[in-house]
C-alpha cells in the first residue's frame, strides 16, 4: 500500500524539532515502509525544509508544505474574523494546547491574498513539490451554534444570497426551533446526513459552494507554480457541518486525505464531533467500529482525485488513545477499499514503532 506520512514541526510561534530529530526518524521509518509523500509543516524554518527536502529528494520521496488556511494563519498575520450569522464575533474554547481553532472568513479576498503571501515570503524557496492545505472550513460544533452557524460577514452574506440563502432567514429558524434545526431526517455513514430543515439543507449546501470557491482559488494558485495539492477533510459523516462538500473540493485537487479518525478525543475526530451535535432528532448511535470504517470508505468511491484517508498512527494518552491492533485494522480496511493509500497521521515523530510495524505488514 502506498504510504503519505506527516510530521508537525510547530505552529507558526515555537518549533517542536530540529532537522536532525526529523532526518533521524525519517531514516527510521523509510527503512520500514516506503513513503511516497512527506506533509511537514508549518513552523517557519527556511533551512529545515531546505535540508529536509535534499534528503527527501535523494530518496525519491516529494515534500508537501502543511499549511492552514482559515485558523491559524490570522495568529501569524491579520486576517478578516469569521463571524456567526446574527454578526457576532466567534470565540471558540481553548481545546488542544498550541492551536488555537479560532477560524476566519472563508470568503474574504483579504484573507486568500495572506494565505498566498505567507507560502511567498515564509516556504515558497524551501524546495516544496506541493501544499497540503489544512483547516480549509468553517468552525464545527467546537465552535458551538455560532460556530456552524458562520460566517456571517459581509463578504459570506453575498455570497450566501446569490445561492439564495438568507442568513437572516437562518438566523430567524434557529431563534425559533433552537437545536432542533439540525434534526436530521436519514443519517448513514455511507450516504451522510440529510436534514429535516430544508433551510438548513440549503444553508449547508451554500455553505460547501463558499468553502469550495475560495479552495479553488488556491488550488489553482499553486497548481500554477507547478506543485501538487493535498486537502485536509473531516471525515464524510461530519463534513457537512464545516462546509466541505467532497465532490466539489475533489474537483480542484490532486488528492484529498479525508480524517477517518475513530479514536481521536479532539477537533476532527468523528465520536468527538458527532457527540457535539446539539440536543436534536435523527441521530443514532454509531460505535466507531471497523463496519463504521467500512462504509466511510464506501462513501469516497468515485471522487475525481486520489482518495488517501487518514488513520491516527500517533499515540497521546488524552487525545489519541491507539494502539497497535486498531492501527493494523484500520489500515487493513483501507487496503480492501481500493482506495489510493493511506496517511499516517497526524505527527510520525510520535508514532510508537508497533504501530509503524503494523503499517509495514501491508
Amino acid at each position: 500500500m502506498k504510504y503519505i506520512v506527516q510530521i508537525f514541526t510547530g505552529n507558526y510561534d515555537a518549533p517542536l524539532y530540529t532537522a536532525e530529530q526529523i532526518l533521524a526518524r525519517l531514516d527510521h521509518v523509510t527503512a520500514q515502509i516506503a513513503v511516497e509523500k512527506l506533509i511537514i509543516g508549518w513552523y517557519p524554518d527556511r533551512e529545515l525544509y531546505r535540508t529536509v527536502g535534499a534528503y527527501l529528494h535523494g530518496k525519491g520521496i516529494e515534500m508537501l508544505l502543511w499549511l492552514p488556511v482559515f485558523s491559524e494563519t490570522g495568529e501569524f498575520v491579520p486576517m478578516e474574523p469569521a463571524v456567526d450569522v446574527w454578526g457576532r464575533r466567534i470565540e471558540p474554547p481553548t481545546v488542544q494546547e498550541g492551536e488555537s481553532f479560532s477560524f476566519c472568513c472563508p470568503s474574504s479576498p483579504q484573507n486568500l491574498a495572506a494565505v498566498k503571501a505567507v507560502y511567498e515570503r515564509h516556504f515558497a524557496d524551501c524546495g516544496f513539490d506541493g501544499v497540503f492545505l489544512d483547516r480549509i472550513r468553517t468552525h464545527s460544533f467546537v465552535g458551538g451554534v455560532q460556530g456552524v452557524l458562520s460566517c456571517g460577514c459581509a463578504h459570506c452574506r453575498e455570497r450566501f444570497a446569490a445561492q439564495g440563502v438568507s442568513l437572516e432567514e437562518v438566523a430567524e429558524a434557529y431563534a425559533q426551533r433552537q437545536g432542533r434545526l439540525f434534526d436530521a431526517k436519514t443519517v448513514s455513514p455511507d450516504t451522510g446526513i440529510v436534514f429535516e430543515n430544508a433551510l438548513f439543507e440549503r444553508f449547508s449546501a451554500a455553505k460547501a459552494t463558499v468553502i469550495a470557491d475560495s479552495v479553488d482559488e488556491l488550488c489553482r494558485f499553486f497548481h500554477g507554480k507547478g506543485m501538487r495539492v493535498g486537502l485536509d477533510l473531516y471525515a464524510p459523516l461530519i463534513s457537512v457541518f464545516v462546509g466541505q462538500g467532497y465532490p466539489l473540493l475533489a474537483r480542484s485537487a490532486d488528492f484529498i486525505k479525508p480524517m477517518l479518525y475513530r479514536r481521536t478525543d479532539a477537533p476532527a475526530g468523528i465520536g468527538y464531533e458527532y457527540r457535539l451535535v446539539p440536543e436534536a432528532q435523527g441521530y443514532p448511535s454509531f460505535s466507531w467500529d471497523t463496519a463504521f470504517l467500512e462504509a466511510q470508505l464506501r462513501a469516497l468511491e468515485a471522487l475525481p482525485c486520489a482518495v488517501y484517508p487518514g488513520i491516527e498512527i500517533n499515540y497521546r494518552a488524552d487525545i489519541a488513545p491507539t494502539d497497535e491492533a486498531y492501527v493494523r485494522e484500520s489500515l487493513e480496511a483501507v487496503a480492501q477499499s481500493g482506495l489510493d493509500g493511506a496517511v499516517l497521521s497526524w505527527d510520525m515523530m510520535q508514532a510508537p514503532d508497533e504501530h509503524i510495524r503494523a503499517a509495514k505488514e501491508l
